[in-house]
């Protein structure tokens, strides 16, 4: 049977009969002419959970402004607040707010007044949105409750009075009145967000990305843009050791060796035997600092620093490997173990003709003669921990996910979405790689990265092929998309104290990005109207206390890492950016540091700082001039070509 026939069979299947047909041809034109509903961006939280979990909430500040809007004109100051925090954090609240009152009737008395008002949120909330829609936003336990108050205004509600009364009563009665006040606050925190996109590095620095993982995986409609942090677990999993250990290497870092072992449960024990045995204490390699972490004994500490140094000269010989197994990476400058000179007590090495003194070494399981070979005990200790990453089912979960979810970059509703960057020239020429003969670069470039990261994920025995190695090029190499620097300078900032030698250098798309006409031809590159549309970047925290603009280019390109990683925000003055983008046009969010879960609740504190209007629109989007619009349209035309010929189907 002919496809197009068997297709239109399907589909006259599907709705049977011709007044079906007629009313979902109805029902696609009036979802078309909607307002679009909100977009939320964000990116590099770098396992931050708490602070992603307060944007999300709030929806940058969205929820807010809806309940502003809302109940400015008959509540006071205080009642306003009080429902934002319910909204933000609704079994945290009520269960402090109810313990204030004295008595059940004026307990009571606070729940009918509070339903009211989350009905009228909801209700304000969802005017944009079908009622079909609405409904998927509803908790299934109170869908049916929900339904009824919320469009009651449809009735006689004197004639129905004593009837909504008593719904309320026995919800209270029943002891579930907290539930459904909850229930209301999560439908209210889903209709303000339609859609969110994440630009890039969810993993490493913070202590749970497994969390924001999870959260993720329950959010009604998202996609992913990989950064670099996040390919390299994809990596690990896909069956690249180098990328496996360096994974291990920013856990032990950071001080996150137990996000590996008690959340994903990776067994580290051969690790830990191994580092006791060859590493002692070396201060470059101790965890890094975090006022929030509790200060570590001696003992811990040590163990982390062998464990940290014995990873690093792992992924310091495998590095060098997989640069000699793949000329076409152009990383010859990188083989460094070899440019090492291991003389008696004192260890040199010349980069660019200079010689440099190294010091906290710690090369003593590196054959000076074969220096990038591996210990048959390395080897061993690899090969476990390799087993033990690919045979974790929740990271295994994690990855198909990233995967199911993710790209290397978007195009969404008429913008550029990537994590880095497109790899540039000085003088504004799209920068090409060449492998196996094929030159790329552009599109076509980041189309064939990506290629390789889901052939080399669909074969995960295979562990030091093309593919595999590709995705460890995307953590550091120069045309890369998502590194975007001329090179990596890990071994120079553990071993040679001239910090002149960690500098790394941008990739020119960093200077040339503030140029308009760069970034529209960016922007027609990704098949995209240069004109209307904009680039949405991550990756690279901005400096905003030095004066440095997220918003560039007259607003052709965002950039919307800020830092939500705490590791960044003494040199950014900054907690992050997020973006939103609802039928009115742009607008982004900065935002302060987050003063922790606890205080936004007993303080109402918010960590909205300001807003600046990106772009506004003349006329509001419709649904109509989204992706999904152009779906729905497609959809709409099938069934009129049924309808027309319903009969020969």
């Amino acid at each position: 049977m002919d496809k197009k026939v068997k297709y239109y069979k399907l589909l006259k299947e599907k709705h049977g009969s011709v007044e079906n047909i007629v009313t979902e041809i109805i029902n696609l034109e009036a979802i078309m002419n909607l307002p679009k509903g909100t977009e939320h961006f964000l990116s590099d939280i770098h396992g931050e959970y708490e602070a992603f979990q307060h944007v999300l909430r709030s929806g940058s500040g969205n929820v807010r402004r809806k309940v502003q809007e809302c109940s400015s004109d008959h509540l006071s100051h205080e009642a306003i607040e009080e429902l934002i925090s319910i909204v933000y954090y609704p079994e945290e609240v009520i269960a402090e707010k109810k313990n204030a009152f004295e008595n059940d009737e004026d307990l009571h008395q606070w729940y009918f007044q509070l339903i009211d008002r989350m009905i009228n949120l909801i209700s304000y909330t969802s005017t944009k949105y079908t009622r079909s829609k609405v409904r998927k936003a509803l908790n299934p336990k109170f869908s049916y409750i929900t339904e009824e108050l919320l469009y009651r205004d449809n009735y006689a509600t004197g004639d129905k009075e004593e009837y909504y009364t008593s719904i309320i009563n026995t919800v209270i009665s029943l002891g579930k009145v907290d539930e459904l006040i909850a229930s209301f606050s999560y439908t209210i925190q889903r209709l303000v967000v339609d859609h969110l996109h994440i630009v890039g590095d969810i993993y490493d620095r913070g202590p749970s990305p497994s969390k924001i993982m999870n959260t993720l995986m329950n959010y009604h409609s998202v996609d992913i843009q990989w950064g670099n942090h996040d390919v390299t677990w994809i990596g690990a999993v896909a069956g690249s050791p180098l990328c496996m250990l360096n994974v291990i290497r920013i856990c032990a870092r950071y001080n996150n060796l137990d996000i590996l072992e008690d959340y994903y449960g990776i067994n580290l024990r051969p690790l830990f035997t191994f580092s006791e045995k060859f590493y002692g204490d070396n201060p470059a390699f101790y965890p890094k600092k975090d006022s929030d972490n509790e200060e570590l004994s001696l003992t811990e500490k040590l163990q982390i620093t062998k464990i940290h140094q014995a990873v690093a000269i792992m992924q310091f010989k495998l590095e060098s490997q997989l640069i000699k197994r793949n000329p076409d990476f152009h990383m010859e400058n990188r083989l460094l173990l070899d440019k090492v000179h291991f003389g008696g007590n004192k260890q040199t090495i010349v980069l660019n003709g200079k010689s440099y003194d190294l010091s906290h070494t710690c090369f003593q399981t590196i054959d000076k003669n074969e220096p990038d070979r591996l210990m048959e005990e390395e080897k061993q200790v690899i090969e476990k921990l390799l087993q033990s990453f690919q045979t974790s089912p929740i990271l295994k979960k994690h990855m198909d996910f990233l995967m199911e979810k993710g790209s290397l970059y978007l195009v969404y509703n008429g913008n550029l979405l990537l994590h880095g960057c497109v790899p540039l020239h000085e003088n504004g020429d799209l920068k090409s790689l060449t492998i196996h003969g094929v030159t790329r670069s552009g599109k076509t470039l980041l189309d064939f990265f990506e290629k390789g990261i889901r052939s080399s994920y669909r074969h995960p025995d295979t562990h030091y092929d093309s593919d595999t190695d590709m995705i460890w090029y995307l953590w550091t190499g120069e045309c890369s998309s998502l590194f975007g620097k001329e090179e990596m300078t890990t071994f120079e900032r553990y071993f040679i104290e001239d910090s002149s030698t960690h500098k790394e250098i941008k990739n020119a798309y960093y200077q040339l990005r503030d140029n308009v006409n760069v970034c529209k031809k960016l922007l027609t590159e990704f098949h995209l109207d240069s004109e209307n549309g904009h680039i949405i970047n991550g990756h690279t925290p901005i400096k905003e206390k030095n004066g440095e603009n997220p918003i560039k280019a007259d607003g052709k390109l965002i950039v919307i890492d800020g830092g939500f990683s705490k590791a960044y925000q003494a040199t950014t003055g900054i907690a992050g950016y997020t973006l939103l983008y609802n039928s009115y046009g742009m607008e982004l969010a900065s935002h302060q540091p987050f003063t922790g879960k606890s205080d936004a609740i007993k303080n109402g504190t918010d960590i909205i700082s300001t807003k600046r209007v990106v772009e506004k629109e003349a006329q509001r989007i419709k649904v109509r001039e989204t992706n999904i619009g152009q779906k729905l349209e497609a959809d709409k035309q099938d069934l009129i070509v049924l309808l027309k010929n319903y009969a020969q189907y």
